[in-house]
């Protein structure tokens, strides 16, 4: 072949490879200088206190192993209330988020609030008799009237869970994680006399239960956030729980499927605790977020 023919195409085969090296050089410069995907940005105190309605349901009896807990106050509205010792008894309820009527949380809040399983268990304690005024959150319900209530005597603790084993995103689980609640009844028993529509948000229970029509009756209880003795609550997660403030009513419902599901413990101080089988038979009550002597969420 002649030598000019021959040089011809050396030059196009080191130009090829100088374009080839110079595009596998541009495709790992943007590869390295894609952002990492942003992490999911904590809600205020309000967005997530205001739509975080739980349905709860009656489960299958089942009693944990001997466990005693150490809790305080963290709501300002209580933090005078002494540190109390309880032990956990038969497993009640288990208490999911759900959407009332038409409304849809908003974001971030609702990526939160999709993932609050309370399993509720039952606990008895000191009567506090304490005075308060309760004021509606929830937009739906902000126009109603405020209620004067005497919290009373202790009688659920309800701690975080998942169902089946279905983890939440990191940033939500660093949250939800550390949500405990402490019911007390209540007296009066003012019905709330309200129809809604109930639409599950959990990914686990949106395929098997329906949305429902359900009549909000009877106020029951108040659930008020608390603290476990060797759980550290990261600050920024502190001032989001210590707001969820939860009235629970007597809830009428049509039959609802039966949903047999298991339950692991996410709270740091409960991660021991075996798995539990849990069967649910029915909606029973509505948890409806309310805030304290006028004392609102910030945000």
């Amino acid at each position: 072949m002649d030598r000019s023919v021959t040089g011809i195409h050396g030059r196009r085969k080191s130009m090829l490879r100088r374009l080839a090296s110079a595009a596998v050089a541009m495709l790992a410069v943007t590869f390295l200088c894609v952002p990492p995907a942003a992490a999911l940005a904590l809600p205020t105190p309000k967005d997530l206190t205001a739509f975080l309605d739980l349905e709860c349901f009656k489960t299958s009896p089942y009693q944990p192993p001997a466990t005693t807990l150490t809790v305080r106050h963290i709501n300002p509205v209580l933090s005078n209330l002494p540190i109390e010792t309880v032990t956990l008894g038969q497993r009640e309820q288990l208490c999911v988020p759900v959407a009332k009527n038409t409304q849809v949380p908003p974001s971030p809040a609702l990526d939160f609030i999709k993932y609050i399983d309370l399993a509720c268990y039952k606990i008895s304690g000191t009567t506090v008799t304490t005075g308060l005024v309760l004021s509606h959150l929830n937009p739906l319900f902000q126009t109603l009237p405020r209620t004067q209530i005497s919290m009373n005597t202790p009688q659920q603790l309800c701690v975080p869970v998942i169902k089946n084993n279905v983890v939440p995103p990191a940033e939500v689980l660093s949250l939800v994680r550390h949500i405990d609640l402490k019911c007390y009844g209540i007296t009066p028993n003012n019905p709330l006399n309200q129809q809604l529509s109930l639409r599950q948000l959990n990914p686990v229970l949106t395929p098997v239960i329906p949305t429902h029509g359900a009549q909000v009756l009877y106020a029951r209880q108040l659930c008020v956030p608390v603290q476990k003795a060797g759980d550290n609550i990261p600050a920024a997660v502190f001032n989001i729980v210590r707001w969820i403030d939860l009235e629970k009513f007597d809830l009428a419902t049509p039959a609802l499927p039966t949903v047999s599901l298991t339950l692991r413990h996410i709270n740091p101080v409960l991660a021991g605790l075996p798995i539990e089988q849990a069967t649910l038979t029915g909606a029973s009550q509505l948890a409806l977020p309310v805030a304290k002597n006028g004392n609102f969420p910030p945000g």
